[in-house]
């Protein structure tokens, strides 16, 4: 399971699973804690995110998971 955090330090969601629906990615979880939810990206959505990102964002992004 993996949890996202607010700037409190409170958790806003728990995504319990990674699926595919077709051409989408499908996030199943609950958001603060109680309320299920599936949400799905799309690839276009996804291209859309990936216009986010910087060159330093990406070098973070590629040494995230090693860090404490």
């Amino acid at each position: 399971m993996m949890k996202i955090y607010g700037q409190d330090n409170s958790e806003i969601m728990q995504i319990q699973s990674l699926g595919r629906d077709g051409n989408r990615l499908v996030l199943k979880g609950k958001v603060f804690g109680t309320m299920p939810i599936s949400a799905r990206l799309t690839p276009h959505e996804g291209r859309n995110g990936l216009k986010l990102l910087n060159f330093k964002l990406v070098l973070f992004l590629l040494t995230f998971l090693f860090r404490k």
